[in-house]
């Protein structure tokens, strides 16, 4: 697999899950080369490796959710490969980066230096969003201020232009 193609395949499997970017079990067995079954026992036998903040379980919805995001069950002919028996699991960064240390091969590490790259390539991609969102705000708060000036500049000009005030006429006859 070339170095840009797994690259985009990585970036194509990264989810914002519970508020995490997370990639899911099959997808990263699909990259390591291993079946679903194969990586999830190797993260059972090794499973203090991965505390909560590294992987968890997605929730029935979750799963359907996502599902329908992707929809990428197909069958071949048979219902086999049309639902999954257990729920996924999705890896945060950390959780990815601690499968290499259970996944011990050569793909599994070229694989891991793409995904690292992915993530720190997103974690950049958000990082400027937000600047250019801050300026964004910037931006608008002084075009609403020049609007604020500009409107007082047209109300005094307005005020000038108006004819000046006839002085009232002084009352004839006798005052008390």
């Amino acid at each position: 697999m070339g170095e840009l193609v797994l690259q985009e395949a990585v970036e194509n499997k990264i989810f914002l899950i519970r508020g995490h970017k997370v990639m899911i079990d099959r997808d990263l067995a699909r990259l390591y080369g291993v079946s679903t079954k194969r990586l999830n026992e190797q993260i059972r036998r090794n499973i203090r490796r991965f505390p909560s903040d590294f992987m968890f379980q997605l929730t029935l919805e979750e799963a359907v959710s996502l599902r329908s995001q992707i929809a990428t069950l197909k069958t071949n002919g048979s219902n086999r490969g049309k639902h999954r028996k257990y729920l996924p699991y999705a890896f945060t960064e950390q959780g990815v980066a601690m499968l290499s240390s259970v996944l011990n091969s050569e793909r599994a590490i070229q694989v891991n230096i793409a995904i690292m790259r992915a993530f720190v390539k997103l974690r950049h991609i958000l990082a400027t969003h937000k600047e250019l969102a801050h300026k964004l705000e910037e931006l608008e708060g002084k075009i609403e201020r020049h609007d604020s000036e500009i409107q007082a500049i047209f109300e005094a000009i307005r005020q000038l232009m108006e004819p000046p005030p006839v002085p009232p006429k002084p009352r004839i006859g006798f005052h008390t």
